[in-house]
């Protein structure tokens, strides 16, 4: 039977398509930008995601300028980021606090005389059903997640606009896309973050600024353990074994994978990248029929431990740690064995 390449000009034509591509995709890479050299400032750059980009950045060759709220884990990583010979510059900061942040973003210009990209990684998880939430939790998340987003950026800004150069990479959530239940003050947070981004992706661009919002989905960072969880004792646990096994899933990417993802986007000026491919799937789904998202996130809440109607527990939050140290479960600890071991390899621990 014919087929349209049995033609003499369909093959030309064909060959020429695929050409272009391959051309594109070539020069592409010839045009991605060399980070070597670069002054990089990671928030949240002693554990998880932010560890894994100060790992790779530093193999690309930039000068590292990291921050996080704990000591002991900030000199840890700094060390073994000497220890690979990269430059690096660490000090203790709460990204919640203004005059930190800004004092911070201060030391690290007078240290290498600028800041050429900024990835702003610090973030904090919370995990559990509104009824068990209060004000004062979406006002923590927010002054962590949003909050501590937008200081860094607004301390980096004059610098990069005097200088008409400079990247910025927002790392955000698919949470920020898709509203998800038991996850309200994180994803509230990850809303605001990635307005946030896009509107500064448009208004810095005439700046020579690229913005690039980072959209992952769970990865396997290890970071369940350091999320929060809140709720009565039965609660907590039923919502750390579902968020831990989807953390933990081999389609997760790992903190790695997502680490070059990232760079690979803030390098080629993306103004967004969300992954893996089945997020950006349910991204584009969601935007196109809002309706039929709504019903499948309904959907989800159904499938969520559900919470008694007379509590009996006492309500209160804790860290994933301590939950997964209590779990029995031989169930939940195969299912997590990818996460586990990444919470030993990210310095979660």
């Amino acid at each position: 039977m014919p087929t349209m390449l049995d033609s003499p000009r369909n093959r030309r034509l064909a060959a020429i398509g695929i050409g272009s591509v391959v051309g594109l995709r070539l020069l592409e890479r010839t045009l991605a930008a060399d980070l070597s050299g670069q002054v990089a400032l990671i928030t949240g750059g002693s554990r998880g995601l932010g560890l894994a980009l100060a790992r790779e950045l530093g193999a690309q060759g930039c000068k590292l300028a990291i921050c996080a709220r704990d000591e002991s884990e900030l000199n840890e990583t700094a060390l073994e980021l000497r220890a690979a010979e990269y430059e690096v510059l660490a000090e203790v900061c709460d990204v919640s606090n203004r005059p930190q942040i800004e004092a911070f973003v201060a030391l690290v210009e007078r240290h290498y005389g600028r800041i050429d990209l900024l990835i702003t990684s610090a973030g904090e998880i919370q995990i559990g059903p509104v009824q068990d939430l209060t004000v004062e939790d979406f006002e923590r998340i927010m002054a962590i997640d949003f909050w501590g987003t937008l200081y860094p950026v607004m301390a980096v800004l004059p610098g990069m606009r005097a200088r008409k150069a400079g990247r910025m990479a927002l790392i955000t959530s698919i949470g920020g896309k898709i509203a998800t239940p038991h996850l309200l003050p994180y994803t509230t947070a990850k809303f605001a973050t990635v307005g946030l981004a896009e509107g500064l992706s448009a208004e810095l661009a005439p700046d020579g600024i690229q913005v690039t919002t980072v959209v992952p989905g769970l990865m396997r960072t290890g970071s369940h353990i350091q999320a929060r969880f809140t709720g009565g004792q039965d609660q907590r646990v039923a919502d750390f074994a579902w968020f831990a096994t989807g953390a933990s899933m081999p389609i997760a990417p790992s903190a790695e994978s997502a680490a070059r993802t990232i760079i690979d986007a803030i390098r080629h000026g993306k103004s967004e990248v969300i992954f893996p491919w089945y997020m950006s799937l349910a991204s584009r789904a969601n935007g196109a029929f809002p309706s039929l998202g709504n019903r499948a996130l309904r959907l989800f809440e159904a499938l969520l431990p559900d919470r008694p109607p007379e509590p009996t527990e006492p309500n209160i939050t804790e860290p994933g740690e301590p939950i997964e140290d209590r779990s029995e479960s031989r169930l939940l600890e195969t299912l997590t064995t990818l996460g586990r071991a990444a919470e030993t390899e990210y310095n979660q621990q």
